[in-house]
């Protein structure tokens, strides 16, 4: 099994499936949750970018269209690409656009702390309890034996993926490897088999394990990876929903099987469609603007960019044309049925006349 994993050649893909086709289980497919509850959990790296906004603006009408609660989380795991200010300049942003949280760092909740750094002692709990469950395991590789592993691999047009070498370690060696302080990681052990997922907007997704790689949990430094925090905080957190990018979905089994692992019960999933540049080339800010301090700096209103943001992806059901929405209409109207899976192109010219429309209804005190 491991000789057909490391030499797999294709990434991970997923395979889109019809539904009278799928007999396996099917995770992530209940669409009534009694409560909704869905978050936004951008990591503090920056500003808040067009992408981001939506994502947080599409939770957030999702939640207010359901009578439910939208949570704020700060995932600042990754020390090495945080930015200073950022989490300020994130926060200020969505509650310049009107997208105020229900629960958050600064609003509070019962189910704090909102900040991830500040919640290390439940991610080292669920980590040993995967370990002492046969569904982790701790590796003590060192980078450049697993950068040498990845050259080597690359060479021999093999899938770059970890080869288990500490996955058959003793016992007695690794509590004592432990006890001795030295550095490891724990990692995710992929069981044989498939993961079927529910996609809101894609349908029936499958894929294959044979082409996940044993995922790092627990970095050496202490801190948990997004794909262990985000589970164990999505779970505490009650979160019902998980709306996020395309580019989320080949995260998606890694999060099934942990959440299996955990005895969690998994969330429903809606992996939105990427945003794209009028070429349709991946919205880049290197292409243009793409930050929400971008376009308030060149007088766009709130009003006027969150109806914009709204739309890509998003339109209203029932054959209505209405292209001119305030928040409280966006609410209203909202459906995550009525949501494209394909990309969306940002065109500024649509993003100008909306604007200009909001600003001749705007009073001009309101205006900034």
């Amino acid at each position: 099994m491991l000789l057909s994993r490391l030499r797999s050649r294709a990434p991970l893909r997923p395979t889109a499936l019809a539904l009278r086709s799928c007999s396996s289980h099917a995770v992530g497919s209940d669409t009534s949750k009694s409560t909704v509850r869905v978050r936004y959990a951008p990591s503090p790296t920056g500003y808040l970018h067009l992408g981001g906004l939506r994502t947080a603006l599409f939770n957030y009408l999702f939640a207010k269209s359901s009578g439910g609660q939208f949570i704020l989380r700060i995932e600042d795991t990754d020390k090495t690409r945080q930015v200073e200010g950022s989490v300020e300049a994130l926060v200020n942003s969505l509650k310049w656009c009107g997208v105020e949280e229900d629960e958050g760092p600064n609003a509070g909740g019962p189910h704090g702390p909102y900040i991830q750094s500040q919640r290390l002692p439940i991610y080292k709990e669920a980590a040993e309890k995967l370990i002492e469950s046969g569904h982790a395991y701790r590796c003590f590789c060192s980078s450049e034996r697993l950068q040498k592993l990845r050259e080597s691999q690359t060479r021999h047009g093999e899938a770059t993926m970890y080869d288990r070498a500490c996955l058959g370690l003793d016992e007695k060696e690794v509590e004592a490897r432990v006890a001795c302080g030295e550095p490891h990681t724990i990692r995710l052990k992929i069981p044989e088999g498939k993961t079927v997922v529910k996609d809101l907007l894609r349908g029936y997704v499958q894929f294959e394990h044979a082409g996940i790689d044993d995922q790092v949990l627990m970095k050496s430094d202490g801190y948990p990876t997004y794909h262990l925090a985000n589970v164990v905080d999505d779970h505490a957190m009650h979160i019902s929903h998980v709306i996020r990018g395309e580019e989320w979905l080949p995260s998606t089994p890694k999060h099934v099987i942990l959440y299996k692992a955990l005895g969690y019960e998994a969330p429903t999933w809606a992996h939105l469609g990427l945003l794209l540049n009028e070429d349709r080339s991946k919205l880049s800010k290197r292409q243009g603007d793409v930050a929400v301090e971008d376009f308030r700096d060149k007088g766009f209103i709130p009003s006027g960019l969150v109806n914009f943001v709204a739309l890509l992806g998003w339109n209203p059901a029932g054959g209505n044309n209405q292209e001119i929405f305030q928040m409280k209409e966006l609410e209203k109207h909202f459906s995550i049925d009525h949501v494209n899976k394909a990309g969306s192109v940002v065109n500024v010219d649509r993003l100008r006349w909306i604007n200009s429309r909001h600003k001749r209804a705007c009073p001009q005190p309101q205006l900034t």
